[in-house]
């Protein structure tokens, strides 16, 4: 078989190619750390590098939410531990206002700092994370979460967001919440259960009130119809026997009795009645609606209280009372609220670790599919480089063989 000058050349030519073309690519291997350099390198290796990167971008997601959601809910446990401190402050206060030894000065003074307090909290309340919204007005983040009129007939301060939460993904099968509305941990506070007398034929009654407030709480929780208001009236009734005897006027059912003399308090579940009666007068009373409110708004009213001269003793002791239950039942809803954030940054915490195990294991698999062997990739180019200089240098011999040379 003859071989032409051509083939001769263009075989040499071929050879040199092919170790130039291997010694390029194990150069880009050496240079990016990656063995392989395009998907026709290892079509299967290439694959499963495409599905291991997805999996590790996805985790890396996953970690940045995790360090949004930790961040704003460590901002909104700062948050309820300045209420919960100012809130302890106000408390102090409003006992002391009711201590009965203060002149009316004093109760002004008391008045103000807890104006100072309110605004503080009322502020608070409608704190902004680092984008500008609104922490706990819901959906409607982008406005203020509570409004402070205080000209308004009904609350001066009120909740104008709405109930949205937000969550946020922090895994493929986790989530978690991210927010709160300002309505469940500021305004779904239960004020203090009361009774208004509505009609009676006694001689005499001075001031009734609740004495007990644990006993008629537990009384108020167990009969309270929202339902029928007909059951929620009440009627005590004075007995030849010497007892007064109360009675549900809507079910007609005796709740209790108890041991009466006319001109002295006697308490029936909790309520204290002081009376001058015979046998046959009676007090009818009705369970009031419960209600909830803010305890900034709590604090309005006490504030307002004190700061009026004109209120006699009686009343006043009466809005501390009220003030007292509302601060306590708010504190309480905010304890609640501290202690589900606890467990949501737990679970963020433990969540966190898991992406963070996943994501290495992601990694040192998708290193073993694709990063090269420095060491053997170290070899296979000085092999290569040796090749192509061999290439090179028996080219020029092979292309000056000729019969004319042996003559």
């Amino acid at each position: 078989m003859r071989i032409s000058t051509s083939q001769i050349y263009d075989q040499n030519i071929r050879s040199i190619m092919n170790n130039q073309e291997d010694l390029v690519k194990t150069q880009q291997q050496l240079a990016t750390g990656k063995r392989i350099i395009s998907p026709s390198d290892d079509p299967v290796g290439a694959a499963k590098v495409l599905r291991l990167t997805e999996e590790i971008d996805e985790l890396e997601q996953f970690q940045r939410n995790n360090d949004l959601v930790t961040g704003s809910l460590e901002q909104q446990e700062a948050v309820l531990t300045n209420i919960t401190n100012s809130i302890n402050r106000a408390r102090t206060l409003v006992v002391q206002a009711g201590s009965g030894i203060l002149s009316d000065p004093d109760k002004r003074a008391i008045g103000a700092e807890l104006e100072q307090i309110k605004l503080e909290i009322f502020d608070l309340m409608n704190t902004q994370d680092a984008d500008g919204n609104y922490l706990y007005a819901g959906y409607q983040s982008a406005n203020q979460a509570f409004t402070y009129n205080p000209a308004a007939t009904g609350n001066a301060i009120s909740f104008s967001g709405d109930a949205g939460v937000s969550f946020i993904q922090l895994s493929n099968s986790s989530s978690i919440q991210s927010t709160s509305n300002g309505y469940e941990v500021f305004e779904n506070v239960l004020s203090r259960f009361k009774f208004s007398v509505t009609n009676d034929t006694v001689a005499n009654l001075s001031n009734p009130n609740v004495s007990e407030q644990g006993t008629f709480d537990t009384f108020f929780n167990k009969n309270y119809d929202p339902v029928t208001s007909a059951n929620n009236d009440y009627q005590i009734t004075f007995l030849a026997s010497g007892e007064a005897q109360l009675t549900n006027v809507g079910t007609g059912a005796v709740v209790d009795t108890v041991g009466f003399e006319s001109g002295k308090a006697f308490t029936v579940k909790g309520m204290q009645f002081t009376a001058s009666a015979v046998a046959g007068d009676t007090i009818e009373f009705s369970l009031d609606a419960p209600e909830k409110k803010s305890m900034a708004q709590t604090l309005h009213e006490v504030q307002e209280i004190l700061m009026d001269s004109t209120i006699d003793n009686s009343a006043l002791q009466e809005a501390i009372a009220d003030s007292l239950v509302g601060l306590d039942n708010g504190l309480e809803k905010i304890s609640l609220e501290r202690a589900s954030i606890g467990s949501r940054l737990n679970i963020a915490e433990s969540t966190y670790e898991s992406n963070l195990d996943m994501e290495i294991a992601a990694k040192s698999s998708r290193s073993a599919i694709q990063d090269v062997d420095y060491a053997e990739a170290s070899s296979e180019f000085a092999k290569q480089e040796t090749a192509l200089e061999a290439a090179l240098a028996s080219f020029p011999q092979v292309s000056n063989l000729s019969l004319f040379n042996y003559i």
